[in-house]
């Protein structure tokens, strides 16, 4: 069962077959039912409940999810931490990090390999700077001819950290990308930014608007099939 909280934003414990799993409670006023889902990247478990929905109901709700809870958290990927010798994708193409402490030139990526000077206390830090202004590096551009492609217009770009989505788009033409696209394969990194775009003409998913984003990106259903199977693993570098 899940232990009590002071408050629906502080997190609780769920305790499940002797594994204690973080719960994170929310409510959404526009939320007609309970929702459970797990997030990737910290191992936590968000339920959210409508807004007059006793917090008991939920928590009776996520015991009752408990294989499913379990089978989710057995199948995260392992964490990739960023240190010297780790393996991560840039935009899909495996780099090892190599810390090269003496040469005074910050962060600079070649030949397969990502090289980080200085400290080693300050690699994960300095590591995952780079990877989010490489993020905008790449996204910007594309993010920009895209919107030129349907006549619109992208008013502001953010690259920042998310666990929920890849990407968001406001009806003033705001966009914020999660940095870890710079990970993903090039398709699904295009996919990404023309399903975004193709929102500052339909804020719906509806069928126009997949037509849309067929018409942005070279391979949709490739990249929505490796988002499926795949996304995940993105979470875990870092």
């Amino acid at each position: 069962m899940a232990s009590m909280a002071r408050s629906s934003n502080e997190p609780m414990i769920l305790r499940v077959a002797q594994r204690e799993i973080p719960l994170v409670v929310s409510r959404n006023s526009r939320a007609r039912r309970i929702t459970l889902r797990l997030d990737g990247l910290s191992g936590a478990v968000r339920l959210v409940l409508p807004k007059r929905m006793a917090l008991r109901e939920g928590l009776d709700f996520a015991t009752q999810k408990a294989d499913w809870l379990l089978a989710q958290l057995d199948a995260l990927p392992a964490r990739v931490p960023f240190t010297d010798g780790a393996v991560i994708p840039f935009l899909g193409r495996d780099h090892v990090i190599r810390h090269v402490a003496g040469a005074r030139r910050g962060v600079w990526r070649q030949d397969g390999e990502i090289f980080v000077s200085g400290r080693a206390e300050h690699l994960p830090r300095r590591i995952t700077d780079f990877l989010k202004a490489e993020a905008r590096a790449a996204i910007a551009p594309l993010a920009h001819a895209k919107a030129a492609q349907i006549d619109r217009q992208v008013t502001r770009l953010t690259i920042r950290h998310m666990t929920s989505r890849w990407g968001s788009c406001g009806s003033d033409g705001k966009l914020c990308f999660c940095w870890r696209l710079v990970l993903a394969p090039e398709p699904v990194f295009d996919y990404i930014i023309a399903h975004e775009i193709a929102h500052l003409r339909h804020m719906n998913h509806g069928p126009r608007f997949w037509k849309l984003v067929a018409r942005l990106t070279p391979d949709l259903n490739g990249a929505r099939r490796w988002i499926k199977q795949s996304g995940d693993t993105l979470l875990a570098y870092g």
